[in-house]
């Protein structure tokens, strides 16, 4: 329990009179914190920190890597930022050995500075200077961080594009020599690789490896391949929303929880360049914000997540998921998550330019090769309107082509007056691709006027469609029931088709499977939309739990029916 002398002992409570140090002593939250343990998370809830033992570390997550940015020892306080400005904590604090804090919330500490002025105006002050010059956080933040990573690669180099969406997806800073660069050796810091060996990476240790594979890129990168355990209480095949809100909950939960995700956390809202209506972010945010918080919070409550491996098969009965590689993974229950993949064109030209100009999706980091370039989004919803919005900062040009009479039946309004703003975005409805033309790249598209039936050739460096999304169910054993467009069949629906052999009623996110749960957008029938893909998520680890109780339950009544029948023996 906190003592006034203790409080007392604290700088900028050490003027204060016995009688305030006692009802601070009375009001504060004394807080014991293990080695590693954080006292606040990066982005927690503002409140006043003192030091009373030990030694706290300021931690930032930068490029994915928690860099320690400060160091708080006995009599210092932490939070005068958020305290002052009314924001989340910029930093992290964790002990770095057997510490003890106190937490004042605000409106205890607005009751002290009420009545002493003397401690707002330290707090602060030194709020100003956490904030001011070079080692503080405005230092902080204009302080590239160094990249992890050199790639060489041309830009329409299939192969390099993969590579640099990879990187870009999993938050790895990197930079990117093109050959033909005039200062492109300087860059590399040498003679550059021959071109069959491109793309080639090379690590910030020095290792350089030609034409990867991203397994092994994820390695080099301690992203995280090989599992810790064979066995989980659930096993979360897919890490967009909805898979890592289920390993967020399930890990805060207690539940020895793994995360597998075939390429980078995110999913396809991963790759969207603003997403402006997610509940909270009054201001919107990018998918990869979005996916980089949530992958954050999954981690440090303890999942585990995988990535660059794929399931080979999936055991229904035993409940195994098989990775490729061999290792298997035994667990009570699992989530599939595994969402949908954008919807391929079959048009002529189109398999032989993809990737050297044409592209499924439209990923944050492809803006920059589009710089003065004329490109072409095929699409009407709102991932069109947002790539055409952000590659407008770039390209000289974005016409959208949509099929449509107009926008207004499938993107939110906001992005049309958006896009309508901005004088570099053209759009041309009731228009459909029908070619695509390049002997090694992406030259020129051919569209069909659906009113007049004219076609007309246009000049086209770039082309990134966005057309509507096909379930990744393809993989899963015959045991998981479909509908007939490939989405999982879940509850109720399960029992309409029967697919169902118990007696109970499947849960509202079980599949045909007892013990297999999906949630999100590869489940037939949700809304097509982040915040519900993390509100299943998040539902589906009730039922996890639900299922798990049921199965205890169910061996503990066979055990004592068994217990009985031998005792009457």
């Amino acid at each position: 329990m906190l003592t006034a002398e203790e409080i007392s002992r604290v700088t900028i409570f050490a003027n204060l009179d016995r009688g305030a140090c006692e009802r601070l002593a009375q009001a504060a939250a004394d807080i014991s914190l293990r080695s590693g343990e954080y006292a606040v998370a990066e982005g927690g809830e503002r409140a006043l920190f003192a030091v009373l033992k030990g030694r706290i570390e300021a931690v930032k997550l930068v490029d994915g890597i928690e860099r320690v940015v400060g160091e708080r020892r006995p009599g210092d306080i932490f939070g005068e930022v958020p305290i002052t400005l009314g924001t989340g904590f910029p930093v992290g604090f964790r002990a770095a050995e057997q510490s003890r804090v106190m937490q004042i919330e605000p409106h205890d500490y607005h009751a002290v500075v009420a009545l002493e002025p003397d401690v707002g105006k330290e707090v602060g002050r030194l709020a100003s200077e956490r904030i001011g010059g070079t080692g503080g956080l405005q230092g902080l933040a204009a302080e590239p961080p160094a990249p992890r990573a050199i790639v060489v690669g041309h830009r329409l180099d299939p192969s390099c594009t993969e590579l640099r969406r990879f990187l870009d997806r999993n938050q790895i800073t990197f930079s990117w020599v093109q050959p033909d660069a005039p200062n492109a050796a300087q860059q590399w810091g040498g003679p550059l690789p021959p071109e069959e060996d491109c793309p080639v990476i090379r690590v910030v240790d020095g290792k350089t490896v030609v034409r990867p594979q991203l397994r092994r890129v994820a390695e080099l990168l301690d992203l995280g391949t090989e599992p810790v355990a064979a066995e989980y209480d659930t096993v979360i095949i897919g890490a967009g929303p909805a898979g890592l809100a289920a390993g967020v909950y399930g890990a805060s939960e207690g539940l020895r929880t793994i995360v597998v995700e075939r390429e980078a956390p995110g999913g396809q809202a991963g790759t969207s360049s603003r997403i402006e209506n997610y509940l909270g972010f009054p201001s919107g945010v990018s998918g990869e914000e979005l996916a980089s918080r949530a992958l954050q919070q999954a981690r440090r409550l303890g999942a585990e997540i995988l990535v660059t491996r794929e399931i080979t098969r999936l055991d229904t009965a035993a409940r195994q998921v098989h990775l490729d590689g061999g290792d298997v993974l035994r667990a009570q229950t699992i989530i599939l998550a595994c969402g949908v993949a954008w919807r391929q064109f079959s048009v002529e030209g189109f398999d032989r330019l993809r990737g050297t100009g044409i592209s499924y999706g439209a990923a944050p980091s492809e803006a920059a090769s589009t710089h003065g370039l004329d490109v072409h989004i095929v699409g009407a919803g709102n991932s069109a309107g947002q790539a055409a919005m952000f590659f407008s900062n770039h390209a000289r040009s974005v016409t959208i082509l949509c099929r449509a009479d107009g926008l207004e039946k499938s993107m939110s309004r906001y992005l049309i007056d958006q896009l309508a703003a901005r004088s570099n975005i053209h759009v041309l409805c009731r228009t459909e691709v029908v070619g695509a033309h390049g002997d090694t790249s992406l030259e020129a598209i051919d569209v069909r006027n659906a009113a007049t039936g004219e076609t007309s050739r246009l000049q086209s460096d770039g082309l990134f469609v966005l057309i509507g999304a096909d379930a990744e169910t393809a993989w899963l054993p015959p045991e998981i029931a479909l509908d007939g467009h490939g989405f999982v069949l879940t509850g109720p629906d399960v029992r309409a088709a029967g697919r169902w052999g118990l007696e109970r009623d499947p849960y509202l996110l079980e599949t045909s499977a007892p013990g297999i749960f999906a949630c999100g957008d590869v489940r037939l029938g949700p809304v097509k939309r982040v915040a519900s893909a993390v509100g299943e998520g998040s539902m589906a680890i009730a039922f996890v739990h639900q299922y798990i109780r049921d199965t205890e339950d169910r061996l503990d009544d066979g055990v004592a029916a068994q217990a009985v029948k031998s005792a009457r023996h």
